[in-house]
C-alpha cells in the first residue's frame, strides 16, 4: 500500500518497511553500502564513545555499528513499524529508542549533541532545508554531523544511463511519495549541502561519494571475485575528485565550531 506523507510533507515507511530493507540493505548495493560506511566513518569521523543521535534511524544498522564501538546512542524514528524492527535488530545493545519526527527532536533530544548521524533522510522529507537548520541546533559546539544525502546529480546521470533522456533534460527526478516505489521526494546537490551549511554556521570537514561506480553498471557482477573488484574501486575513488561527485549518494562530516568565526579571529 502507498505511504503517505505527513503533516510536514515527509514520506515515512509505515506498511514499507520490508520493501525499505530490501531496496538499502538488500542484494549486492545495500552490501557494498554498508562496506563502504564501515570504511569511511573511522576516516571521517573523530570517534571517542561520545553520546550519538541517530536521526531518522530506520531498521538500526548505523545505531548497532556505533553501540557496539562504545558510544550511548539515541535512535530516533517517526515510522512506529521501522522501529519495531530497529527494536529486533537491536536486542541486548546500548540503544534508547523514541519514536519522533526530526522535527520533534528539539523538545523531545535536545542535547547538545557531540555527535549526530542523520543519514538517508533529508531527501524523504518536504523540507530539507530547514531540517538541516533543526540539526544544526541540536549540534554542541565542538560537535560532527554524520550527514549522508541521496545525490540528485548521481540520479540525472542514472536516469541518462537508463536513457530517460527526456526526464533528465526536463528535471522530473523528484518522487511524488504517494506509491511503493522509492524514489526520494527531494535528492540534494552538493551545492544545496554547501550552502545550507554556511547558513547555519556549519563546516564541511569531509565529503565522499558512495556507490561512485556500481549503480551506473548495465549488470552487477555476480562473481565474489568481481564484486570485490567493485568495491576496490570504490574504495579507491570514493573520495577523489571528481568521482565522489557522482556517488549515488554523499557523505559528509559537518562540523559546528566551538566558538564563533569573530571569536576565532580576536
Amino acid at each position: 500500500m502507498s505511504s503517505p506523507l505527513s503533516a510536514h510533507g515527509d514520506r515515512h515507511f509505515d506498511g514499507l518497511a520490508d520493501k525499505f530493507a530490501a531496496s538499502l540493505y538488500g542484494g549486492a548495493r545495500g552490501e557494498l553500502r554498508l562496506a563502504l560506511l564501515d570504511q569511511l566513518l573511522p576516516e571521517m569521523l573523530e570517534l571517542r564513545g561520545q553520546p550519538l543521535l541517530d536521526v531518522g534511524g530506520g531498521l538500526g544498522q548505523l545505531a548497532g555499528w556505533f553501540a557496539a564501538r562504545g558510544h550511548a546512542v539515541t535512535l530516533t524514528e517517526p515510522s512506529a513499524e521501522m522501529l519495531t524492527r530497529a527494536r529486533e535488530h537491536l536486542a541486548g545493545q546500548d540503544v534508547r529508542l523514541l519514536q519522533a519526527p526530526l522535527q520533534a527532536l528539539p523538545e523531545q533530544a535536545p542535547g547538545p549533541w557531540p555527535l549526530i548521524v542523520c543519514h538517508a533522510v533529508l531527501e524523504w522529507l518536504g523540507d530539507p532545508r530547514t531540517a538541516l537548520a533543526v540539526l544544526a541546533r541540536l549540534l554542541a559546539p565542538g560537535g560532527q554531523l554524520s550527514l549522508m544525502v541521496f545525490n540528485r546529480d548521481a540520479l540525472r546521470l542514472s536516469n541518462v544511463v537508463k536513457g530517460n533522456l527526456e526526464k533528465a533534460l526536463a528535471d522530473r527526478l523528484e518522487g511524488k511519495g504517494q506509491r511503493t516505489r522509492l524514489t526520494p521526494i527531494s535528492p540534494l546537490t552538493h551545492g544545496q549541502i554547501e550552502d545550507w551549511s554556511a547558513e547555519q554556521g556549519l563546516m564541511i570537514r569531509q565529503v565522499a561519494g558512495i556507490r561512485v561506480f556500481a549503480d551506473y553498471l548495465r549488470q552487477s557482477p555476480e562473481r565474489a571475485a568481481d564484486r570485490e573488484r567493485l568495491l576496490a574501486l570504490e574504495r579507491r575513488y570514493c573520495r577523489v575528485d571528481p568521482h565522489w561527485r557522482l556517488g549515488r549518494y554523499l557523505l559528509y562530516t559537518l562540523e559546528r565550531p566551538s566558538c564563533s568565526p569573530e571569536e576565532a579571529t580576536t
